[in-house]
């Protein structure tokens, strides 16, 4: 059985963390691992940020937390995700799409809203977190008794 990262205790692996080249799934797997040990504490399986790789794939949501629940190691998941994957996609466009993903900023006034909560409550003095990622990895520090 593959060990479960209890999400009340430490954060999930950083977005930035690469599985076949997907930013994302790493971290969206240990929230589904945790949702289903249920120990996922705050953080939300099939959330915002995992529907962006979930949308590119081609991944049902409840499908993949199925093949999770066998108790699947992170390789067997990705090749269960590229044979399940409606999008097939080649490893420049997973390349392409993970760039555009670590590059990405707040798209709207309700998403920089989010995002300013986020950057308010873990270090508003921080003026050089201006991506998702960045904001989501300063937050996953502070919510763990970081000092940023």
């Amino acid at each position: 059985m593959i060990p479960v990262t209890d999400l009340t205790k430490r954060p999930p692996r950083s977005a930035r963390v690469r599985l076949g080249g997907y930013a994302i799934l790493p971290r969206m797997l240990d929230k589904c691992r945790a949702t289903l040990a249920g120990t996922n504490g705050d953080y939300h399986y099939a959330c915002s940020l995992d529907r962006h790789f979930l949308t590119f794939a081609g991944i049902d949501p409840e499908a993949l937390k199925a093949e999770v629940a066998k108790g699947l190691g992170d390789g067997e998941l990705l090749k269960w995700i590229r044979e399940n994957a409606r999008n097939a996609r080649t490893p420049s466009e997973i390349a392409e799409w993970s760039r555009y993903q670590d590059a990405r900023v707040p798209e709207n006034p309700d998403s920089r809203d989010t995002f300013n909560r986020y950057h308010r409550a873990s270090g508003a003095h921080r003026d050089d977190v201006g991506t998702w990622f960045e904001v989501l990895d300063l937050d996953d520090f502070a919510s763990f008794g970081g000092q940023s």
